[in-house]
């Protein structure tokens, strides 16, 4: 019975297991990993504008736009409502998505759920711009994609058009 209490005791002394701790290595591998995708894609992006002989600006963060008009005015800021038409591609051209053609759609800047890399580059559209707006996965859909039409890791294509600001 002593032995029996004994092994209870033992058994039961409210510590947890150790945590499972991740090997360095292959937390070094899954950032190498990521790193030499990232390069990848930005290499794929610069394909595709060199085969469109494109010549966008990039920001700090890897999106790229370059306006194919460029109307007068102030940009669109944070809280208004962008009302945008659009085509949205993949970098092989395949479109994923399309504005409805009986008028803009609309999205509020850094606030709607929306590409965040949208977000960033609608700011440097007034009423009456056009761009394209190349944005790379990890600003896009990221490693899982939409689940719909936009594959994992995809860099997407926006040729689109600002149309309206609301407030």
């Amino acid at each position: 019975m002593r032995i029996a209490f004994l092994l209870l005791v033992v058994a039961c002394n409210g510590s947890a297991p150790a945590p499972v701790q991740q090997q360095p290595s292959t937390k070094e591998e899954l950032i190498r990993d990521n790193r030499d995708a990232m390069r990848l894609e930005d290499r794929d992006i610069d394909l595709y504008v060199n085969r469109f002989a494109l010549n966008p600006q990039r920001s700090g963060t890897g999106v790229r736009h370059q306006l194919l008009r460029d109307a007068p005015g102030a940009a669109v800021k944070p809280g208004q409502w962008a009302l945008v038409r659009y085509r949205m591609e993949l970098l092989n051209g395949d479109t994923a998505y399309t504005s409805n053609p009986d008028g803009p759609e609309g999205f509020r800047v850094e606030e709607d759920n929306v590409e965040s890399g949208l977000h960033e580059a609608i700011q440097q559209l007034s009423v009456g711009d056009s761009a394209i707006i190349i944005i790379p996965s990890y600003r896009a859909h990221g490693l899982i994609g939409d689940q719909d039409r936009v594959p994992p890791r995809s860099t997407v294509v926006y040729r689109i058009g600002l149309a309206g600001i609301r407030e």
